[in-house]
């Protein structure tokens, strides 16, 4: 089979995916496929036309990878590809969609508000920073709409910490989301073609589980199966499956959860994980029997199923 590996981009992840695309690669290679590798950018459509493949293993991550742009353009070329579709897609990039969709599923996630570059600047947003600490209390999580990869992340303690941790986040998108923090354990829940794979626990060297943490090998420890009670395991692949049915799910995803007093909360749904040597995707799949050759494999067998 002639696979097109869409890889790079220009997002802000593009180190991220060129990583995750090299790894495909080799797997791809070693299983006996052909392999047409595409670094995305301005010459895609001809790239792909001249590839000619029989389905493109998309390992692109943020903005133009994620969020159904992609998608979009692979369809028109009738080419089948392994990413969810791009409602799918678009869905999960966004961050304050996400967390309408995942209120109106019924799925625990932090409160949270929304403000807009325009809301601070021209509406005087910024005033009613004590009606937030009402809400949502300190310390706050503060995240730009559509970046992944914890890029833009800072955290509040207090008030007095709000504008500097705007200002950070608003220098990636034009939308933050401050969310209200839940002291847990950080998990990540991988679904491949529905199925709910081990949950992985991740503990990072430092106090958060940031860029580098999730790139520097060694920056973070990593349990797979994660150990929880059957409750809470229970819960948790309740939520996954949830999710994976009403955003429109399909290939393999992956799902962050973090497991508080009150159960587990989701703070990010993956369309495209990542399928680096230090992903909790692969770690995952793993576990669960798929070594990263086997699990490429079975991504395809999808992505070509459901074409």
């Amino acid at each position: 089979m002639k696979v097109a590996v869409l890889k790079g981009g220009g997002s802000l992840e593009r180190q991220v995916s060129l990583r995750s695309g090299a790894r495909v690669e080799y797997a791809l290679e070693t299983l006996g496929h052909r392999v047409a590798a595409i670094d995305v950018g301005p010459t895609l459509i001809n790239d792909l036309r001249e590839a000619d493949p029989d389905v493109a293993f998309v390992a692109l991550h943020g903005p133009g990878g994620e969020d159904g742009t992609i998608q979009e353009l692979l369809e028109l070329l009738g080419i089948p590809y392994t990413s969810p579709r791009p409602a799918a897609c678009m869905r999960c990039l966004d961050k304050v969609l996400a967390k309408h969709e995942l209120r109106a599923a019924g799925v625990a996630t932090p409160d949270s508000v929304t403000l807009s570059a325009t809301a601070i600047h021209e509406l005087g947003a910024a005033l009613a920073l004590s009606e937030v600490e009402e809400r949502l209390g300190f310390p706050l999580v503060v995240k730009p709409a559509t970046q992944g990869s914890a890029l833009g992340i800072s955290f509040a303690a207090s008030r007095e910490d709000v504008p500097r941790a705007l200002l950070a986040g608003l220098s990636y998108d034009d939308r933050v989301l401050l969310e209200r923090h839940v002291e847990g354990r950080e998990l990540a829940v991988g679904i491949l073609d529905g199925a709910v794979l081990p949950p992985v626990e991740v503990i990072p060297e430092g106090d958060r589980y940031d860029y580098a943490s999730r790139y520097d090998i060694g920056a973070s420890t990593y349990v797979c199966p994660a150990p929880l009670a059957d409750d809470e395991l229970a819960a948790i692949e309740n939520a996954a499956r949830t999710i994976w049915s009403t955003f429109g799910l399909s290939g393999f995803s992956r799902v962050d959860m973090l497991l508080g007093d009150n159960g587990p909360e989701v703070i990010e749904v993956e369309a495209i994980p990542g399928l680096t040597d230090t992903s909790l995707f692969p770690l995952a799949a793993d576990a669960a029997g798929l070594p990263f050759e086997d699990l490429c494999a079975r991504i395809l067998e999808i992505a070509t199923a459901h074409a």
